[in-house]
């Protein structure tokens, strides 16, 4: 025979021996003098028992996720060209600021002396239509004071006037001009700026380098990705809870995860954000957990286990598991009386369940509990203990011999 089904039916044997045990010694031994005045009282029940203990408890719960980079950013250029140097490679970490990689700057140098170029012809442009004003102004003068003393006439007064308006209107457009041309050199200027590509966040604290996507020498378009860099300190762990146990959570809550890649360690981590909202899918919500990883070690896409602290009680009431039983759909315990030949009946409630222990409150719960035979017994049923019966018949035995 299979050695555990065997130990499987070891405790229904002891309790089968234990009942016949009670009904060939206990069941004679009753007085037979009044047996035809009274009914015969039901033989006592065997059963096992376990002390009702008080002590600390936990209500844990383990979750299955993954990790997840805390911030990523995709790097690229916003101008097109060959990539000339890249200044960083797969998992090399990178500061804010950075220079990750350089594009061939020839093309954008040359816009850059040409906008120049045309800057200073917009302003020699300009300081010539400044000239003109200023003699149009003077001959303008000159012709109204020549009007004043009846020596030039209307009409030579009218074309003066027209002739210094011109010349401001030309000094407008040159102003302009040289307002355009320095636009240009800007834009040209910004644009040589954009063959250096940088790796800029907000914040502090330096990154790594997750994934590369193009190698040196490579003709590329603008918003080409070029790398993608990753945040790993703290690194953000990602599970997903059901409605019973979503109530339960609140950020700041303590966790301890673990993974398969470091196999009997702990790493400590709290919970961040819990979102608002559940997947219809799944009927579950995400959950974000943060966790400090100053070396690290832990990577996104890891499989972890967060194991989570909901309630803890100092001083609780604890029955071992095999204890409950359920009577007109309340739980409760059968609790042994002092002299361990009766038992009562006290309904419960149960609370944190650990390990094959649970926490209980009611009233009554104290000594000892029935842990197994609860089905054969009610309340204020007779019950037997095969272990201390078998312990009294010995020490009989024993005197009997001496």
């Amino acid at each position: 025979m299979n050695l555990t089904v065997l130990k499987k039916l070891l405790p229904l044997a002891f309790l089968v021996a234990a009942a016949l045990f009670a009904w060939m010694f206990l069941g004679p031994n009753q007085d037979r003098g009044d047996s035809s005045s009274r009914s015969p009282s039901p033989p006592a029940v065997p059963v096992e028992v376990a002390p009702v203990e008080h002590g600390f408890m936990e209500l844990r719960r383990s979750f299955s996720g993954a990790l997840e980079a805390r911030t990523q950013l995709v790097v690229a250029p916003k101008v097109s060209g060959r990539v000339k140097r890249l200044a960083v490679n797969l998992a090399d970490t990178v500061a804010r600021g950075e220079v990750v990689a350089e594009l061939d700057n020839e093309e954008y140098v040359q816009a850059q002396a040409q906008a120049r170029a045309e800057l200073a012809v917009a302003e020699a442009n300009l300081g010539e239509a400044r000239s003109a004003l200023e003699i149009a102004g003077r001959e303008l003068e000159r012709i109204t004071q020549l009007r004043a003393r009846g020596v030039a006439s209307e009409a030579n007064l009218d074309t003066a006037r027209a002739n210094q308006l011109a010349r401001q209107a030309q000094r407008e457009v040159a102003e302009a001009g040289v307002a355009r041309a320095a636009a240009a050199l800007e834009g040209a200027r910004i644009r040589l700026g954009y063959t250096r590509i940088t790796a800029d966040w907000s914040g502090e604290g330096s990154r790594v380098v997750a994934e590369r996507y193009v190698d040196e020498g490579e003709t590329i378009s603008a918003n080409t990705p070029l790398l993608r860099i990753v945040e790993l300190d703290p690194i953000t762990a990602v599970i997903f809870v059901s409605e019973r146990d979503y109530g339960r959570l609140q950020p700041g809550l303590e966790v301890a995860l673990t993974t398969d890649a470091y196999p009997g360690e702990s790493f400590a981590g709290h919970i961040e954000r819990i979102a608002p909202v559940f997947r219809e899918a799944t009927r579950q919500a995400r959950v974000e957990l943060s966790v400090a990883n100053q070396d690290h070690r832990l990577k996104p896409g890891m499989f972890v286990r967060a194991t989570v602290v909901l309630d803890r009680v100092a001083d609780a009431l604890i029955v071992p598991e095999q204890a409950l039983t359920t009577r007109n759909d309340r739980p409760g315990v059968f609790v042994v009386s002092e002299d361990g030949r009766h038992v009562a009946w006290r309904e419960v409630q149960v609370g944190i369940r650990e390990g094959g222990r649970v926490q209980v409150s009611g009233e009554g719960v104290a000594g000892r509990v029935i842990t197994l035979g609860q089905q054969l017994v009610d309340d204020g049923s007779a019950i037997v203990i095969p272990e201390e019966q078998g312990g009294k018949s010995a020490a009989a035995a024993g005197a009997e011999g001496s």
